[in-house]
């Protein structure tokens, strides 16, 4: 790939910023080195790369954004349509932690959850052993661009055997600064030791149609025989671009389960990999997207089988309305050896109108010979007859189609063990469906 510019502006006076954080350890600044050298001689990538052939990034590359700096004043009451209840949340704006946002999470000895460049400046022996590790500069521009600018973030630590009672709930907020369009690169950590067990969700947002550019990167490990649930929440606004990495590293025995959630942004990118490490590993990447108008939202999805004895499962749905656009490219790869493989990956699309455009690619790369895989896809519209049917029973044309809307994303939903979660997506369900309160009634 060649680079677009020889120095693109999202790295102007990279060299300043760069002079402020000479007191984290040399690994991180090798990190950010790494990523800055990488993003300088590939640039953005373009729609001729096989990899983002149907997604165009060219509106972010035009874009011009404010680096985030600490600071940023929110008011409290602008977290309410955020919260979570009975969870422990760390707050986030633009980018750097807010702790006169954040409440203090409960934790069992040795734990650590908060600011990530408080721990690289506290505990920079855990940090350094996983940062950077997982999500790869060479693969993805944007996790080259966010490891240029890794400073802050979240930084979760579950040590062995111990258990986080309660949810940890990391809100990360945009907002312009000064009257200008920013741009967050935070940088997420989350570690769970050998039976450690702990249930994070990431929620990312902003305020009405606010323009702004989120760039992130989360990367999860679990350890043998660890217990980790995980959300993601992407509820930016409407005019926000949002482009984010999740990769999780999962040892023997590991239980890793995950959801990601998309309903905001303009233009939003969701690459999520996840490397089966050890044999009797059980890993579930479930997903929901809900566009309108002229959202784009693309899912990459890649699952590595590295071992014999594990179990991968994946459902994503996606509801689409007006002109918008989706992606699902999922690849599961069973590498020699993985022997007694179990992987399931399903896609399915539901277009409420006729303008509304699905590219859906599951793929499957096997090098082993006892296994059993399996993937699809199915693209359509509301059934008529189901809809005939519903209407025989006294049921409206607009609500008997909700219902059915409702019912195609309840199959998600109902996976989703958190319940503070689960109630907020079906609420939010009950909103934007025409005639919510009949469905409401129905389920």
């Amino acid at each position: 790939m060649e680079a677009t510019v020889t120095r693109p502006a999202v790295l102007e006076g990279y060299e300043a910023f760069e002079r402020r954080l000479q007191h984290q350890p040399p690994g991180v600044a090798k990190l950010r080195r790494a990523g800055r050298e990488r993003f300088e001689e590939v640039g953005f990538p373009s729609m001729k790369q096989e990899e983002w052939r149907h997604t165009n990034v060219a509106p972010i590359a035009r874009a011009t954004f404010r680096r985030g700096e600490p600071g940023t004043a929110v008011d409290r009451d602008r977290l309410r349509p955020f919260a979570l209840p009975e969870c422990d949340s760390l707050v986030f704006v633009n980018g750097h932690f807010a702790p006169a946002l954040s409440s203090s999470p409960r934790l069992p000895a040795g734990a650590f959850a908060g600011s990530l460049a408080v721990a690289l400046r506290e505990r920079p022996e855990l940090v350094e052993e996983h940062l950077g590790r997982h999500a790869d500069v060479e693969k993805n521009p944007f996790v080259a661009l966010n490891a240029a600018h890794v400073d802050d973030g979240a930084f979760v630590y579950v040590p062995r055997g111990a258990v986080v009672e309660r949810p940890l709930h990391l809100l990360f907020l945009s907002t312009p600064d000064g009257g200008e369009s920013v741009v967050a690169y935070p940088r997420n950590l989350v570690v769970a030791e050998e039976s450690a067990q702990v249930t994070v969700v990431e929620t990312y947002g902003g305020f009405a149609d606010e323009r702004y550019f989120t760039c992130g990167v989360t990367e999860i490990v679990g350890g043998a025989n660890s217990v980790i649930d995980h959300y993601k929440l992407e509820q930016e606004s409407i005019g926000a671009f949002h482009m984010a990495t999740q990769a999780a590293w999962l040892g023997r025995d590991a239980n890793f389960f995950s959801h990601s959630i998309s309903i905001g942004g303009a233009l939003v990118r969701n690459d999520i990999r996840a490397m089966l490490a050890g044999e009797g590993i059980h890993c579930t990447l479930n997903g929901l997207y809900l566009t309108r108008g002229t959202q784009h939202v693309d899912h990459h999805m890649w699952v590595d089988h590295a071992a014999p004895h594990c179990h991968s499962y994946e459902l994503f749905k996606g509801i689409l309305e007006g002109s918008s656009r989706a992606v699902f490219n999922g690849r599961i790869y069973v590498h020699k050896g993985a022997q007694k493989t179990d992987a399931k990956q399903s896609n399915r699309n539901l277009l409420l109108s006729k303008g509304a455009l699905v590219h859906s690619n599951p793929q499957l790369e096997i090098f082993a010979d006892d296994v059993r895989c399996t993937h699809g896809s199915t693209t359509g519209h509301l059934d008529d007859e189901a809809v005939f049917y519903l209407r025989t029973r006294g049921i409206g044309e607009e609500a008997a189609k909700s219902l059915l809307t409702y019912a195609f994303a309840g199959e998600v939903l109902d996976e989703i063990r958190l319940e503070t979660v689960r109630k907020d997506l079906e609420k939010y369900l009950f909103t934007r469906l025409p005639k919510g309160d009949v469905v409401r009634q129905a389920v």
